[in-house]
């Protein structure tokens, strides 16, 4: 078959399953309304400015002009780059409520969550790598302690789900540490990404010749300087398919933070939910959002690959 063939093939394949989707949406008599979506995504209803603290609204003569007094401090903040008026003089206000609108292009609920999801696992992706390195190198060290002590974290953290790691990291780390939940989810997903960062570590400094350490070692090289200057670079190279892999599940796993009051893509797609009572839509939009963000980093690590082949 040529190459166009098979091209209509995944064609067909393709159209097959979007005629699926359509099917099904009609077998359960589903009435689509993808016009609800990206409002919520790119509001162009405006910004919303909210109070910083709880206080009482006073309005100055101008009629421009919000300032809000603390309601148990003499701390006062004034605000004048606004369009529209929510609030009026003498109001009480809580901490996150609107006060004004300002006019323009704003990001949705669900840009804010894919934001902050972005942030998460890129903060937990860096410090897993970390961990990672260090347990991996630990679980090749020639010092039992080292090696008995990187085994014990991978066994325990790869032994117990990721959603009870994050209730304790939250719960109790959190408590005792006084952690943000932001800090607590960046922390569990850090520790859990990094078990497994540390496998594939070992993995990648096993495939490399016993030679190749030997060899550097008679130049003159101590374990370090071998390790670092010889052995890790073809290590990284052997381990980055399946690190792509991980980085790709981490992404998709800090959809768990959501039970930590965070909102990430996932939480968020569950309150567009509730406020348009259309579900197929949101989720199928928020699924595309973790697509563009899995895919881009497909994108980035294929690029490194072909980098490091022509090395």
């Amino acid at each position: 078959m040529r190459r166009a063939g098979w091209y209509a093939l995944y064609a067909a394949v393709i159209g097959a399953l979007a005629w699926g989707i359509h099917a099904a949406g009609q077998r359960v008599d589903y009435s689509w309304h993808w016009e609800r979506v990206p409002q919520y995504v790119v509001s162009f209803d405006g910004e919303e400015i909210k109070a910083p603290f709880d206080g009482f609204v006073a309005l100055e003569n101008d009629g421009r002009t919000i300032r809000l007094n603390a309601l148990r401090t003499a701390e006062s903040a004034s605000l004048t780059d606004f369009d529209r008026l929510i609030v009026g003089d003498g109001d009480l206000v809580f901490e996150g409520d609107v006060l004004a609108i300002r006019n323009g292009i704003a990001p949705g609920p669900l840009a804010w969550g894919l934001w902050l999801t972005l942030k998460l696992s890129a903060l937990a992706l860096l410090f897993a790598l970390a961990i990672g390195l260090v347990a991996g190198l630990g679980r090749v060290a020639t010092n039992p302690a080292a090696r008995a002590l990187a085994a014990t974290y991978v066994e325990l953290i790869r032994g117990t789900p990721l959603l009870v790691q994050i209730f304790i990291f939250y719960f109790f780390v959190g408590t005792v540490l006084d952690l943000s939940a932001f800090t607590a989810g960046v922390a569990a997903l850090a520790v859990f990404t990094g078990a497994y960062v540390a496998e594939i570590v070992r993995a990648g400094i096993e495939a490399v010749p016993r030679g190749q350490m030997e060899a550097a070692r008679s130049l003159g090289l101590s374990y370090p300087q071998a390790m670092r200057h010889v052995i890790l670079p073809q290590a990284l190279k052997k381990s980055l398919p399946p690190l792509a892999g991980q980085f790709i599940n981490l992404i998709k796993d800090s959809s768990l933070v959501s039970v930590m009051a965070l909102t990430d893509l996932t939480k968020a797609g569950r309150e567009v939910v509730s406020s348009t009572f259309s579900p197929f839509e949101v989720w199928f939009t928020v699924a595309a959002m973790y697509l563009v963000l899995t895919g881009a980093l497909s994108l980035w690590v294929r690029r490194l690959e072909r980098k490091f082949a022509h090395d």
